[in-house]
């Protein structure tokens, strides 16, 4: 059975039982506490929790996943990948336990044809209605194992909905192991459906054990995940989860690129390469097709471990052309027909990957060469093996993976200390955790408190749009249902106590797609005044007013009259609908991969991420700036409409990231040009968001540009602004504005000439200086020593002269050169080593370690120069004896 039948088998078996189909979520999830999608339910989250109403009952998804807490498996099991299809069945207070377990014997019987004999189920251990059910299905007692939290308990790692779970698992016989079961042996009792019984809400706490219960959800619900691969894997009878045709073609690309064939299931280093360069591949793919670009953190990191170690394992399997295009271009061809994303984003998966396989090249090149240097000097020392300490700078200044340094180690004889090396892994680790427990735990104890007053209140009616009232009546009467102070509950606040509203009824936007939270007053009859600085969603659905009480008391349960600043919310108006206008034409001018990734919009001003994998030169700019402003002269009409989002979808309506889309949306109309599934603020006509004016155009990151620009008066400001300074700059220099570019260049030429006479100049002096300092050169063991403090030199200056010095000696002479300066009260050093010595594998900076920390300061350099600095220019003269003295050694 093919994949593209495994899916329609399941979505059918399911919508036949009255479930509504829902399509998959991005792989950027809306839940600020998770990184990626890392299960079906992830998007039905908040329906567990009851923060909202689910469309239907019972819901069917295929949902796209990645997970990589089991990274290193891939490879090195049949079964593990980093991204998968979920296949899942959910149940929001309908069925539970018996029915989703009937459910999933007869599909996996009746449907998928899998042999009923083979079938294994576990339980979580203290589950015995779920035991019981098993039976009564027909699995025997024998075949029904009891297991503990961490394999029959499901969380998702962080606070939320949480419950003990059953799993079908499938005996792949005597070839995948010994037998014993799920609990003996889960590579041959491979999982493939997990059954959640979704009732608790877990808090914060260590792993996937460690945590506390803190109550049940408002409701039993069902979640279940059916893994595609494996169910994939067996229906097609192959032995590994690449060789199924979701993968199959891919692994034949690194076959064909290798130069030699897939060895099978054998535990191999090839074997495990083969499958770590094809199933990474598809993940990378994936990955940036929802967004995802490769950085130094986040999912951007996840990302560039991903790409990173696909290529080392290409290099191992001999493989030195680029490799990361081709795979994810292969991926795209493969399953393009099914996930559309892939299709549209080619161009940019492309571009991504291969900038990103030439930037690891160089780094997998630099890394090389500090390795044998380390392998080098172990060795001289009659050590055995690297020490932790070089295996996790490589790994964290580098970007060396700590595998390719274990390896290489190897292939020279010596081991590395993998021990000392993951404990500075995990100092770091808990380093970078620092304070996010307690975080955590005080957001959650808010979101629980917001929770509460949503299910006693119900959601905030949100009476902001522009076509609801006119700016004349920013004004709405409504009663205060509570009052928070620190994120509790109060019966009164004070004169000048920063407190959390919430209102029934509220014209103020809550900040969310890129665009800010609006801000005004809540007054009362008595003359209270709470001035409003910032509105937010506390939890879905509930608007939480941030202010300060500027006069009076306030208690909860009066009649207050909520006022909108209107000028900042018009400004903020203009930003938005010019936001909507420049995405359009981003993607007019560059194509259609560029992409929003994220934006600010501001009163007066605007931030708009793209994906583009190059700097976007002036020419562009300026077009790109000209087509904004002259199709918002053209007052094209801002038109606001309702729809289903697979009507909107079907219209050709694309969504801003960041938002949350339910099954109702709302559509902005911008002309012709724009159409956009947005919950903003915008502005009538478009001469009312104009001017626009580019400021700036950035990178934030490999792939992902910046373009920043002023809306509506800002912008004018800003160009009255120019205005003033050309003016300026014309009355200095003494020529009218036509002339100025050309005057300009002339004089800067000018200046550009006689600086380069006075370095031409400068350069004769330091070449004197290095002569004359070998001239004076002592002999100090089988070599020569140079060393002075020079302070009419400069510490760049001090380096010229110690390259040129060095480039004066025979290769064949041992040379150590060490010079010093002082300048506004700092020393600095400055070490160089001739030929001979650095063939016998010295670094220049080791002549600099101790002086170095007798002026207060760290040695670095490369190996034939380093330099030095630090505060106790006091010192220098010790320093300078330290290093002289550390020469003599080397010599």
């Amino acid at each position: 059975m093919r994949s593209t039948d495994i899916r329609q088998t399941f979505l059918d078996y399911f919508t036949d039982r009255d479930h509504l189909r829902v399509p998959s979520g991005p792989l950027i999830p809306t839940d600020p506490t998770l990184l990626l999608t890392i299960a079906g339910m992830n998007q039905f989250k908040p329906y567990f929790l009851g923060e909202e109403r689910p469309p239907h009952s019972r819901l069917t998804s295929v949902q796209k996943c990645v997970r990589t807490n089991d990274i290193n498996n891939v490879g090195r099991t049949a079964r593990h990948a980093t991204f998968f299809e979920m296949l899942g069945n959910f149940s929001f207070g309908d069925y539970f336990k018996a029915e989703a377990m009937a459910y999933a014997w007869e599909l996996f019987t009746r449907h998928y044809g899998l042999d009923p004999g083979r079938l294994w189920a576990t339980v979580h251990h203290d589950d015995h209605e779920s035991a019981a059910l098993w039976r009564r299905i027909g699995i025997p007692e024998s075949r029904i194992q009891r297991l503990g939290m961490a394999d029959n308990y499901w969380s998702m790692g962080v606070p939320g909905p949480s419950g003990p779970s059953a799993e079908l698992c499938y005996d792949r016989g005597p070839a995948f192991g010994a037998e014993g079961g799920p609990a003996a042996n889960d590579e041959r009792y491979i999982e493939l459906w997990n059954l959640v019984f979704m009732q608790h809400l877990r808090g914060e706490g260590d792993g996937k054990e460690d945590f506390p219960i803190l109550g049940e959800l408002p409701t039993r619900n069902i979640d279940t995940g059916l893994g595609m691969d494996r169910l994939a894997a067996i229906l097609q009878d192959v032995g590994t989860v690449c060789e199924t045709d979701l993968l199959a073609p891919t692994l034949g690309l690194v076959q064909e690129l290798a130069g030699r064939p897939f060895p099978g299931r054998d535990g191999s280093p090839g074997s495990v390469s083969f499958q770590v360069v094809t199933e990474h591949a598809r993940t990378v793919a994936f990955l940036i097709a929802d967004g995802v670009l490769p950085g130094n953190e986040g999912r951007g990191y996840v990302l560039r471990r991903l790409m990173r170690r696909a290529v080392r394992h290409a290099r191992t399997l001999g493989i030195t052309e680029p490799v990361l295009a081709a795979a994810t271009g292969n991926v795209v061809d493969n399953l393009g027909g099914v996930w559309p994303e892939l299709d549209s984003q080619r161009d940019l998966i492309a571009a991504v990957t291969t900038r990103e396989e030439e930037t690891f090249t160089g780094t997998l090149r630099q890394g090389g060469r500090l390795l044998d240097a380390a392998i080098g000097r172990a060795r001289r020392s009659g050590l055995p093996r690297l020490d932790g300490e070089t295996a996790f700078e490589l790994h964290d200044t580098y970007g060396f993976p700590v595998e390719l340094t274990v390896e290489v180690a190897q292939a020279a004889g010596l081991t590395v200390d993998e021990e000392r090396y993951a404990t500075l892994l995990d100092e770091q680790r808990r380093r970078g955790r620092g304070g996010g427990r307690n975080r955590n735990a005080e957001t959650l104890r808010r979101r629980e408190t917001y929770r509460e007053l949503l299910g006693r209140h119900g959601p905030t009616v949100f009476v902001g749009y522009p076509e609801l009232f006119t700016e004349s009546t920013m004004s709405t009467g409504t009663e205060l249902l509570a009052v928070l102070v620190d994120g509790r509950p109060v019966q009164v606040a004070a004169e000048g106590d920063r407190v959390e509203l919430v209102l029934r009824h509220s014209p103020f936007y809550a900040e969310s797609g890129g665009q800010v939270g609006d801000s005004g007053t809540v007054r009362l009859p008595d003359g209270t005044l709470v001035e409003i600085t910032d509105t937010r969603y506390g939890v879905t659905g509930l608007h939480v007013h941030d202010g300060l009480v500027r006069r009076g008391e306030l208690r909860p349960g009066r009649t207050v009259e909520a006022v909108l600043d209107g000028e900042r919310r018009a400004a903020t108006a203009r930003s938005h609908s010019a936001t909507h206008v420049l995405h359009a034409m981003l993607r007019r001018t560059l194509g259609e991969h560029a992409r929003q990734q994220g934006s600010l919009v501001a009163p007066g001003r605007l931030r708009f991420d793209f994906a583009h994998f190059s700097p976007v030169d002036e020419t562009q700019l300026s077009t790109i700036g000209a087509l904004v402003n002259d199709y918002l002269l053209d007052d094209p009409e801002v038109r606001v409409w309702h729809a289903s989002r697979a009507e909107a979808e079907a219209a050709g309506a694309t969504a801003f990231f960041g938002d949350r889309y339910g099954e109702q949306v709302r559509i902005i109309d911008i002309g012709d040009a724009s159409r956009e599934l947005c919950g903003g603020t915008h502005v009538g006509h478009g001469t009312q968001a104009g001017p626009v004016r580019i400021v700036t155009e950035s990178s934030v990151g490999a792939g992902l540009r910046r373009i920043e620009a002023l809306t509506g008066r800002d912008a004018l400001r800003y160009a009255d602004s120019e205005r003033r300074l050309l003016a300026e700059v014309t009355r200095l220099v003494g020529t009218p504005p036509e002339e100025l570019v050309s005057t300009l260049a002339k004089r800067l030429g000018a200046l550009t000439e006689a600086e380069q006479t006075l370095r031409r100049h400068r350069d004769r002096e330091l070449d004197t200086v290095a002569e004359t300092l070998l001239v004076g050169r002592r002999t100090s063991g089988d070599g020569w020593l140079v060393s002075a403090i020079r302070d009419d030199l400069t510490a760049a200056e001090l380096r010229t002269v110690a390259t040129s010095l060095l480039d004066r000696v025979a290769d064949t002479q041992p040379v150590v050169a060490v010079l010093a300066t002082r300048h506004d009260g700092k020393a600095q050093l400055v070490a160089g080593l001739s030929r001979p010595l650095l063939d016998r594998g010295l670094q220049a900076r080791e002549v600099l370690r101790d002086a170095a920390r007798t002026i207060g300061g760290g040695a670095g350099g490369n190996g034939r120069l380093a330099s030095a600095g630090g505060r106790r220019s006091d010192r220098m003269v010790e320093a300078l004896s330290q290093a002289e003295h550390t020469a003599h050694t080397l010599l």
